[in-house]
């Protein structure tokens, strides 16, 4: 595949990861409304699994531009974590703020591993 061609799909997959992190974090926000960003948790955990996941099965080249660096760039959102865990600190809530924090960075480090282990065996 041309290299103009992958990054018109990395864009391309990356949009459509874009309007799924919109859509899945949305559904969870408005079903389970909380202090707590469970929609973008949510959205991270699924997303570190799966990227793990196409790690776990060699996935490489093109594949994993699209996939990897597209649609899971796409999908997952450091940014936004960082803007939810600084807006708990605005609002003082810290023990929400360091929960959203470790449960981020350790839940989110099992479930990649996890996807990771998964992809391996299936590989």
């Amino acid at each position: 595949m041309s290299r103009g061609l992958v990054w018109v799909g990395v864009g391309a997959f990356g949009a459509v990861g874009s309007w799924a992190r919109f859509r899945v974090g949305g559904v969870i926000a408005a079903r389970r409304p909380s202090a707590f960003p469970l929609g973008t948790f949510v959205v991270n955990l699924t997303g570190g699994f799966v990227l793990g996941l196409l790690v776990g099965l060699s996935l490489t080249g093109d594949g994993y531009l699209l996939l990897g660096t597209g649609l899971l760039g796409g999908y997952t959102t450091f940014s936004t974590w960082m803007v939810e865990t600084e807006r708990l600190g605005e609002d003082a809530q810290w023990t929400l703020l360091w929960a959203y924090l470790l449960a981020s960075m350790l839940v989110g480090l099992a479930a990649t591993a996890l996807g990771w282990l998964i992809g391996g065996a299936l590989g």
